[in-house]
């Protein structure tokens, strides 16, 4: 999600491809992490997942902005936070690269673990599980941590509660960033020469066939996860990292692709018409999809049946041309770098972290208010992205808080 080293070190002189600074991608990361805000704020007033806060009324659109989000952001976040690992792990060697990310991933990852998450779950527990009441601590042991027994008639949706909610997207930026810095390696060791696998190699930016392919090879992969794992199922890989199949296609080819694009100078040589023509598709995509609805027949979760094959088909398009069409907009339109968008683009990192717990506490205060879902999530979100900004640039000014934030 963020654009500099990962450890606050001196810049250096990159590689004829590697991307220093890029204002317009700052600008389309802020726009994300907004997003990411406000799909939280939507989510017990729409889709029908599990989430911290119950018993809300719903509303059509709202599950429909669910999924068209879900369709495309995190992908297109994980695109953006790779396209600068290359030059991270160039500038800085192996393993101060992976100093880095340990400390700039790490850190957030186990406190927020240790702090954010089991105080949202416990939230959760208070309100809606139905068992006696108990303190924090003794929640955060034998409940959160599971060195309790099970209670009877747990209603999940893990036991224990121990998770890393929101923060999986960074637990599995941080097994990314380790899996390339491992093929690195791997490719030093095959060529026999230092030089010939560090270099980057320009090449031909993708055109229409090549996104083509990418969108059926995404929707084939899908599909056939989504037989065994549906959306919306989180799976502990390794019994650690936080991952939802289903979407796994999506994530590892962006982040690729991210990687790809840093090395080869695709941001820069990528032609803007074609963009343009996919993100028309993406916008009439959008629309569709809310004309249906996401309740729509042909809208599947998963399985072996007709409307999971049309939702991998439908779903992957749209992760495609989305993720292709705002690039290129960002990229030809919002390349203003204030002060402004200075500070924004600087927090943009500690408000994916701290967020959350702003979202759910402005939930919780409306719950019982007896508002349209629409208007609930309007207030919600008014107050969560300003809080979650000033509170992010106030945490960042903390003594050494920029090296982690």
């Amino acid at each position: 999600m963020h654009t500099t080293s990962g450890s606050g070190a001196p810049s250096q002189q990159p590689t004829s491809h590697s991307p220093t600074r890029l204002d317009w991608l700052d600008n389309l990361r802020v726009a994300l992490t907004v997003l990411v805000v406000i799909h939280h704020a939507a989510q017990p007033y729409g889709p029908a997942d599990w989430w911290y806060v119950e018993d809300q009324p719903r509303t059509g659109p709202l599950a429909t902005l669910s999924a068209l989000d879900g369709s495309f952001f995190m992908s297109l976040f994980f695109f953006a936070s790779a396209v600068f690992v290359p030059v991270s792990y160039e500038r800085r060697g192996g393993r101060a690269f992976l100093k880095g990310r340990l400390l700039r991933l790490g850190i957030p990852l186990t406190v927020g673990a240790l702090t954010i998450v089991p105080g949202l779950m416990y939230a959760y527990y208070v309100h809606y599980r139905g068992l006696p009441p108990i303190a924090f601590p003794r929640y955060f042991t034998d409940v959160y941590l599971g060195l309790g027994d099970e209670p009877a008639g747990w209603s999940g949706p893990s036991w224990p509660d121990l998770q890393f909610g929101h923060l999986w997207f960074i637990q599995n930026l941080l097994a990314y960033s380790l899996l390339y810095a491992l093929c690195r390696w791997l490719a030093r060791l095959l060529a026999g020469d230092r030089e010939r696998a560090r270099s980057p190699r320009a090449g031909a930016a993708p055109g229409h066939r090549h996104l083509l392919l990418l969108a059926t090879v995404i929707a084939v992969a899908s599909f056939l996860i989504r037989l065994e794992y549906p959306l919306d199922e989180w799976v502990p890989f390794l019994d650690i990292l936080q991952v939802e199949p289903a979407r796994f296609p999506q994530y590892a080819a962006f982040f690729t692709l991210g990687v790809l694009a840093s090395r080869r100078g695709w941001l820069e040589r990528f032609d803007a018409r074609v963009g343009w023509v996919w993100l028309a598709g993406g916008a009439a995509g959008a629309a569709a999809l809310f004309a249906v609805g996401a309740d729509a027949d042909w809208l599947g979760p998963g399985g072996l049946d007709r409307a999971s094959a049309l939702w991998a088909v439908y779903d992957s398009a749209l992760c495609v041309a989305l993720c292709v069409g705002l690039l290129t907009l960002f990229r030809q339109a919002v390349t203003r770098r204030g002060r402004l968008q200075k500070e924004l683009a600087a927090s943009a990192y500690a408000v994916y972290v701290i967020h959350l717990p702003l979202v759910v506490t402005a939930q919780y205060f409306l719950a019982d208010r007896a508002l349209p879902p629409a208007t609930a999530w309007v207030i919600v979100s008014g107050l969560a992205v300003p809080a979650s900004y000033l509170l992010s640039a106030g945490l960042r000014r903390l003594p050494g808080a920029r090296r982690v934030l």
